[in-house]
C-alpha cells in the first residue's frame, strides 16, 4: 500500500485469483411521490437515457418505492460527520445529497448509509489529465499490485488517487512523477518498494486504469489510501472518503 508522509505503511498482499469486474459507481435509489425520470437525472449528473438503459425501462413511467441503479457512490457515515460536511468532502451541494438520500431532515447516525451523487458527472469524453502509453501502463501496473483482489471499484480508486495527486500542487504532476515520488528515504506506494510495479497488469486494471484517467473518481477527490489493517494513526485520523473491499479512501 501506500506509504504516509509521516510513517511507511508496509502491507503485504496476496495474489488471488482476480474479482470479477463490477459496475463501477453503482448504486440505488429509492422513487418518491412528484419524481420522474428526468429529475433523478438531475440529482445525479447523467441522463435520462443513461438510467432508463442501466434500469432496462422502456418508458419514462417509475413508480413510489422503485429501486433505480443511478450513478452514485455508497458512503457509510461516520463519528463526526454532518450533512452539510459529507456534502462538502464529496464535492456536491448539500441539497443534492438531500435529493439524493430523501433526506430531509439533519438527523444521521453512526454506520448509517447514504447515497453520494458523482461531482461533474460520471465520466468525461476528455481525460483528466494528460498522460503517455507508459504512463497507463504504469498506473495500471500500479492498479494491479495494490487492489488485484479488491472488488472492481476499489481498483478505479487507486487509479483515481494517482490522478488526483497529479492534479494537486502538493505532489508531482505527471503520474511517473507520483508514483515514483520518495518522502524521506520512502517510496510513496509499497510495490515501488517491493519491486510488484514490474509485474503485468490485467485486462480489468488497464481498464479501471483508463477510467480514472477518464475522469471517474469513487472517492471524489481522495489523496490517500490504504488496507483497513493498517495501524498507522495519522492515516485513520484522516477523513473517510471511501470503503470499498478492504480499501480505505482518505483526504
Amino acid at each position: 500500500m501506500y506509504f504516509t508522509k509521516k510513517a511507511a505503511v508496509f502491507i503485504a498482499t496476496t495474489a488471488l485469483t482476480l474479482a470479477l469486474a463490477i459496475p463501477v459507481n453503482a448504486s440505488s435509489y429509492t422513487v418518491v411521490n412528484n419524481d420522474s425520470i428526468y429529475s433523478i437525472s438531475q440529482t445525479f449528473n447523467t441522463s435520462t437515457t443513461k438510467i432508463k438503459t442501466d434500469n432496462n425501462l422502456s418508458s419514462n413511467t417509475i413508480y413510489p418505492g422503485q429501486v433505480l441503479k443511478v450513478p452514485g457512490v455508497d458512503y457509510t457515515v461516520k463519528s463526526g460527520d454532518s450533512l452539510y460536511l459529507i456534502a462538502k468532502r464529496a464535492g456536491i451541494s448539500l441539497l443534492s445529497l438531500r435529493k439524493a438520500n430523501n433526506k430531509w431532515d439533519n438527523s444521521l447516525y453512526i454506520g448509517q448509509k447514504l447515497v453520494l451523487p458523482i461531482a461533474n458527472g460520471v465520466n468525461t469524453s476528455k481525460s483528466a489529465i494528460s498522460y503517455s502509453a507508459y504512463e497507463l501502463d504504469l498506473l495500471a501496473r500500479l492498479i494491479n499490485a495494490e487492489a488485484a483482489s479488491e472488488p472492481y471499484q476499489a481498483k478505479v480508486g487507486v487509479g483515481a488517487v494517482v490522478v488526483n495527486r497529479v492534479k494537486s500542487s502538493q505532489f508531482p504532476n505527471t503520474i511517473s512523477g507520483v508514483i515514483y515520488q520518495k518522502d524521506s528515504r520512502y517510496y510513496q506506494f509499497t510495490p515501488v518498494e517491493n519491486g510488484w510495479i514490474n509485474k503485468p497488469a490485467t485486462s480489468s486494471a488497464k481498464q479501471a486504469a483508463l477510467e480514472a484517467l477518464n475522469g471517474v473518481d469513487p472517492t471524489n477527490g481522495a489523496l490517500y489510501y490504504f488496507d483497513d489493517s493498517a495501524t498507522n494513526k495519522w492515516l485513520w485520523s484522516k477523513p473517510i472518503a471511501l470503503r470499498v473491499g478492504k480499501m480505505v479512501y482518505v483526504y
